[in-house]
């Protein structure tokens, strides 16, 4: 698969997460080390920005961290550098505490507990394809929860024929929940944002108030691996071919 003609050069992988809900299989390794299909959650990660050129990835690593770093230290490519947090800064603060290491330029978060296979067409070559920095700040890639794999919540957005994002209303059902892979512009953690522990919910929300926070709907599998329940049907349906079901 050819690499697409631009690709943020930077991303973060945010591997810091306690894995609460994933537990006991969390109590002695971080839920991103769990292999689902053969391999870790954090290679796939990985291996999927690899692939697409990336060149440097940054993960932040608070529970079990020496764990992760320890599994990393052999990687080549992308070439890693790892954040400690020796306390848990959420989403927004993590990408924040990593700034030094990201740049100016517009880049990659993953989440590293996710688990996506590409469609017809690379997910982050799509996703490069369609950012457009003069019209928006932050491009979510998102998921059908229709079509989505151990998800059973309410969905995270609303999207309009423009790719605009506006999250669901109190009791409402929204089409779409986060894929867990987003561009977008690193100096919105910096600017009047909290020192510390904060969500990334506080960038994405402004972007929305100022219509500058878009989506893109992924056209493959995705696998929400939240729960011992939810890991064992993903691998059942990775090893016997049984995602056809979900996505024909």
């Amino acid at each position: 698969m050819s690499k697409p003609s631009w690709m943020p050069r930077k991303a973060m992988v945010l591997a810091a997460g306690l894995g609460l809900r994933m537990r006991p299989l969390t109590l002695e390794r971080p839920k991103p080390l769990i292999n689902v299909g053969g391999k870790p959650m954090l290679d796939h990660a990985l291996d999927r920005l690899a692939e697409a050129g990336v060149e440097t990835a940054v993960v932040n690593a608070h529970w079990q961290a020496d764990m992760i770093a320890a599994h990393l230290k052999g990687r080549k490519k992308p070439k890693i550098v790892v954040s400690h947090e020796d306390t848990l800064l959420e989403t927004g603060g993590g990408v924040k505490k990593a700034l030094p290491h990201l740049g100016k330029d517009p880049i990659l978060v993953v989440n590293a507990d996710i688990l996506w296979l590409d469609g017809p067409t690379q997910a982050l070559g799509r996703c490069a394809a369609h950012w457009n920095p003069e019209t928006m700040d932050a491009l979510l890639l998102l998921m059908s929860t229709t079509r989505a794999v151990g998800y059973d919540g309410r969905g995270d957005f609303h999207m309009d024929p423009l790719g605009r994002l506006n999250r669901r209303a109190e009791g409402e059902i929204a089409p779409f929940v986060f894929a867990g892979v987003q561009i977008i512009k690193p100096e919105l953690f910096a600017q009047d944002t909290p020192d510390g522990a904060f969500s990334t919910n506080l960038v994405w929300d402004r972007l929305q108030e100022s219509g500058r926070l878009y989506g893109l709907a992924h056209d493959g599998p995705w696998f929400h691996v939240g729960t011992p329940a939810a890991l064992l049907e993903s691998e059942e349906l990775l090893a016997t071919g049984g995602i056809r079901w979900f996505w024909p």
